[in-house]
């Protein structure tokens, strides 16, 4: 196991297996027990420079209830980089007012960007339709959790695969754990070749769909994402395939008793909300899990466990 002090989160592609486990096993720690004061003294800086509900609160929340302070931009209007400030400049100055810098950003690499400049540990909270390694580290501890182990399991990813940062990083994940994967999308919203590349060399299985009713039943969980408007560059892109996919309680007849269907949120219209009632719904203990994943990253990266 690495040396988690002072670590950056950038990529979920700089974790080993053993690195991955480690913060599951931690996570689950703080889920079984509160630590109050563990970060006491210790303050976080929440840079969201891009519109986010879940992850924000879920980070400020994490850190205040481990007993330390929170400094927040929620919105970029409100900084300096309205005024034209460059993000290297203001990542430098926000360190000097804090001990680990929680970020999210528009553009693809700038958390890497950050950290190159910081000499505090960045957390990225999302970079454009690149990374999303917390939302991946609590996906996983989900999956785990519901399923008693990340090996060989069946996953469908299903939705935006595209410009969906939260597939791009789970995909490589569980390929390092033997999954086998089900990408279902239309056509014009595909996972990547630079992610297929990626994960053919990690020698993953996997194989492409335009509809998930064929392989259902082989199913262990099914990751529905949404189809994310303000990704796409064209409006008429987005209206060929806002409701391509909806997910009813008639889909889900065939399935396994320990199937269940994650969602990192928000959802739009593609689960219906008559499954929110069935035994395979966990999107939203998923999202409380959100809590004690970063609890163990705020904690690990500032060297108190």
């Amino acid at each position: 196991m690495s040396n988690f002090k002072n670590r950056d989160v950038i990529s979920i592609k700089d974790f080993s297996k053993e690195d991955i486990l480690y913060i599951l096993k931690t996570a689950k720690k703080f889920k079984e027990r509160a630590y109050p004061t563990l970060l006491k003294n210790k303050i976080m800086a929440s840079l969201f420079f891009e519109p986010s509900t879940r992850t924000r609160f879920s980070f400020e929340s994490a850190m205040e209830r481990l007993g330390g302070s929170v400094i927040s931009l929620a919105e970029a209007k409100a900084s300096s980089s309205a005024k034209g400030e460059s993000l290297c400049d203001a990542i430098q100055i926000v360190e000097k007012y804090c001990d680990v810098i929680v970020m999210r950003h528009s553009l693809e690499g700038s958390a890497r960007l950050a950290s190159e400049v910081s000499d505090n540990p960045i957390i990225n909270g999302g970079d454009g339709a690149n990374q999303h390694p917390t939302q991946t580290l609590l996906d996983l501890f989900s999956i785990i959790e519901t399923q008693g182990r990340l090996n060989r399991l069946n996953i469908a990813l299903t939705g935006d695969l595209k410009y969906g940062r939260t597939t791009h990083s789970l995909a490589y994940a569980l390929a390092m754990f033997g999954a086998r994967l089900f990408f279902v999308a239309p056509s014009a919203l595909q996972m990547p070749n630079h992610i297929l590349y990626e994960l053919n060399k990690l020698k993953a299985k996997y194989s492409t769909h335009l509809r998930p009713e064929k392989i259902m039943p082989k199913l262990d969980i099914f990751y529905a994402t949404r189809i994310q408007k303000e990704r796409f560059p064209e409006p008429l892109e987005y209206e060929k395939v806002k409701d391509v996919y909806v997910i009813t309680n008639k889909l889900l007849t065939k399935v396994k008793k320990t199937f269940k269907i994650l969602h990192p949120l928000p959802r739009v219209n593609e689960i219906n909300y008559e499954v929110d009632h069935t035994p395979y719904a966990y999107y939203f203990q998923q999202a409380n899990n959100g809590l004690y994943v970063r609890e163990a990253l705020l904690s690990l990266v500032l060297g108190k466990q």
